[in-house]
């Protein structure tokens, strides 16, 4: 990404590439060392250090809980920024692996650095995540 857009700029393009499947958008929106914080006790909640880590085994494995040849929907919501960190809003809905129907509102804290996303710390119902994707 540009170093001299803002930390909204910055992540509402992120998530309007996630929305839009423009992986290479969205892995230029982070630096090489960011951190992705998933909550909760799932197989996926931990810190994901690395953008490598982050797109490749994080976001590849969450895309896999999903029924392959499926549409995941990502709208985002709202975006609310302040100096290097900003709040985003979206709604995620597809159909799980196993047929349920999955439909989550999450939230997000970014921090931008230089033009690029250093840090995300994510907040959603885990409870959901847990009765739906890994059921």
């Amino acid at each position: 990404m540009n170093q001299q857009l803002d930390t909204r700029t910055v992540v509402t393009a992120y998530v309007t590439a996630i929305a839009g499947g423009d992986l290479d958008t969205a892995v230029a929106c982070f630096a090489d060392d960011a951190t992705w914080e998933y909550p909760g006790t799932l197989p996926l909640s931990r810190v994901w250090r690395g953008k490598e880590a982050i797109f490749s085994e994080f976001l590849v494995g969450a895309r896999a809980l999903f029924a392959p040849d499926t549409p995941l929907e990502v709208t985002l919501t709202q975006v609310l920024a302040d100096g290097p960190k900003a709040l985003a809003e979206w709604t995620s809905k597809g159909t799980a692996a196993n047929g349920s129907a999955y439909e989550n509102h999450c939230a997000a804290v970014f921090t931008v650095e230089n033009g690029l996303i250093t840090a995300v710390r994510e907040y959603l119902d885990t409870d959901h995540v847990a009765r739906t994707l890994f059921a």
